[in-house]
């Protein structure tokens, strides 16, 4: 089907357009457009075409049938903006099944070799080799250490050679050297805790320390999560 416009409308219009833009080319003088006294003849085409132009505007139509003749298609409907919504974030739920990362991770040996003090002092090695032999971070293992024993000034690190306050059937275990103490807590850790579901700190203090109990009368336990946590960031 023939659209009622003519495939040269749009050259015809845009001429139309240029020559109602062009200031008037009808003039006499000695320019190189003009002969004579005589209109120049571009300008008398353009002019004759404006006014054919101008006098069937009322004949064209106000949209154009879509297809071979017709440049931009016409929009059919009203422009609606894009509603952009808050979105509020406040009530949706943290995953539960975020855990913190107490698996080995390499430390700085000379930070952590000068955190050390007391008994604990030249231990270092010792806590990175048993974190590398049960995957434990070797920062959890010596924020549990220095605040078990008050970096290595305790009774108990003194006299059992015992970091981590490991209980036996006969109360504080007693051990041979540091290194046996800090793999021994390292163990029991991985097996008893780590392995259990145990993977903050206050989950390993509630039951590694726990408020309340007989054999700590004098509320120690009370501090042993914010402690652990504050030896084990300064570390790390």
């Amino acid at each position: 089907m023939t659209s009622p416009i003519s495939s040269n409308w749009f050259y015809y219009m845009t001429m139309a357009s240029l020559a109602q833009a062009m200031p008037s080319l009808n003039q006499t003088g000695n320019s190189v457009n003009s002969i004579g006294n005589g209109s120049n003849d571009n300008s008398q085409f353009l002019m004759l075409l404006n006014t054919m132009m101008q006098g069937s505007a009322s004949n064209i139509p106000t949209t154009l049938p879509l297809g071979e003749n017709q440049i931009f298609p016409q929009l059919t409907s009203p422009y609606t903006p894009l509603n952009l919504q808050h979105v509020d974030t406040s009530n949706i739920a943290v995953n539960s099944s975020v855990t913190s990362d107490f698996n080995f991770k390499p430390m700085q040996f000379m930070k952590l070799d000068n955190s050390l003090e007391g008994k604990l002092g030249g231990t270092a090695m010792h806590f990175i080799n048993a974190g590398k032999k049960y995957d434990i971070h070797p920062g959890l293992l010596s924020a549990i250490a220095i605040h078990e024993t008050g970096n290595g000034s305790s009774k108990a690190v003194n006299e059992k050679l015992n970091v981590a306050g490991m209980m036996g059937k006969g109360g504080l275990k007693s051990y041979e050297s540091i290194e046996d103490s800090i793999f021994d807590m390292a163990r029991n850790l991985r097996q008893n805790y780590l392995d259990q579901g145990k993977d903050t700190v206050a989950k390993i203090g509630a039951k590694y320390a726990p408020i309340g109990v007989s054999n700590d009368p004098t509320g120690l336990n009370n501090h042993w999560v914010q402690g652990v946590n504050r030896h084990f960031n300064s570390l790390t």
